[in-house]
């Protein structure tokens, strides 16, 4: 648990000492009753546990249903507003290269007339990145929790973009080994990233219209609000493009390869029966020559036999330059 009091006027935060269990959580109570008209208190919480947020719940005028979804931690990005307290779940997002793989978490931000409270699930912290940058604007401080929310908003919405240009980098490297001349199946790289890209996606998408609602001018921010608002819609909407268009390129690609797989069975099924045909000529001839009837032309022939296999080969070698030169060999 950590909690840090801001002075909106001055923008100097006050770190308060939250390191003992039960010490921490009294001091953290202590600093929300003492919050004066131009301070406001920013309480954090790594996956907390039911006690922590129950604690808390009745000091901040947390709804239930609030305190229940930001204890489970499986909700779609939304925003939910219940009295002066504003509920809204993000989806925290990182791309592991390595693995090529998406990883989710989950941050819910409550706002109220002189708090901020953040509640973070899995490894992925963007509180972090949100309080260095309000350091470094201290007259974003001004319009209260509202800027707290703002800058996590911002750094979740910046982490979308740096994993999409990664993703994307993944597919354009992908996409050059399904059309190099290397005969390799990659169905199942490309369903494990379109895997990956749908959870991106259901992270992405549902946040969109949160945030278009939130550039919007009835969203009950000061005016000056509005224009950093919508740079993060219109980064929010950017990146739901790029993640659309990540989605029909691995469709297409699968659709390329399956295609391409289509074609080498094709091509070797010309192969299997160019061959077949080439050895059912000599097969033909050998087996009329073989049911030994006592009456067949040239049994007598001293010069049948050659005759014979030369015609089987001549047939042969006629097959074959006829395959080869319209591509079945």
């Amino acid at each position: 648990m950590r909690c840090v009091i801001y002075r909106e006027s001055a923008g100097e935060p006050e770190q308060v000492d939250c390191r003992q269990v039960d010490k921490g959580r009294a001091a953290v109570l202590d600093s929300l009753k003492r919050a004066g008209e131009d301070e406001f208190c920013w309480v954090h919480l790594d996956d907390p546990g039911p006690g922590d947020l129950q604690e808390l719940a009745g000091p901040l005028g947390l709804h239930p249903l609030a305190v229940e979804d930001a204890g489970e931690a499986h909700q779609r990005p939304k925003r939910e507003r219940y009295g002066d307290v504003l509920a809204v779940a993000l989806k925290t997002l990182w791309y592991v290269k390595d693995g090529c793989e998406v990883e989710t978490g989950e941050v819910m931000v409550f706002t109220g007339p002189r708090f901020a409270l953040t509640v973070r699930h899995g490894p992925a912290d963007p509180t972090g990145e949100a309080a260095r940058r309000l350091g470094e604007d201290p007259q974003m401080l001004r319009f209260g929790p509202v800027a707290v929310l703002h800058a996590v908003l911002d750094t979740v919405v910046d982490s979308y973009t740096e994993a999409a240009l990664q993703v994307r980098t993944d597919l354009t490297a992908l996409e050059r080994r399904v059309f190099s001349p290397e005969r390799e199946d990659f169905t199942e790289p490309i369903y494990s990233l379109k895997r990956e890209v749908l959870q991106f996606r259901d992270a992405v998408q549902p946040l969109v219209p949160v945030v278009q609602d939130f550039a919007s001018p009835h969203a009950g921010w000061p005016e000056e609000m509005l224009p950093y608002f919508r740079d993060v819609a219109d980064h929010t909407h950017r990146t739901d493009t790029e993640v659309r268009s990540l989605d029909e390129l691995l469709n297409s690609a699968l659709d390329a390869h399956l295609a391409r797989v289509g074609t080498w069975q094709n091509d070797d099924m010309r192969r299997i029966s160019a061959w077949a045909a080439i050895l059912a000529t000599p097969t033909l001839v050998a087996g009329i020559y073989g049911m030994n009837f006592a009456h067949m032309p040239e049994l007598s022939w001293t010069y049948g036999y050659p005759l014979a296999v030369a015609v089987m080969a001549g047939a042969c070698a006629l097959l074959h330059r006829t395959f080869r030169r319209n591509g079945w060999l």
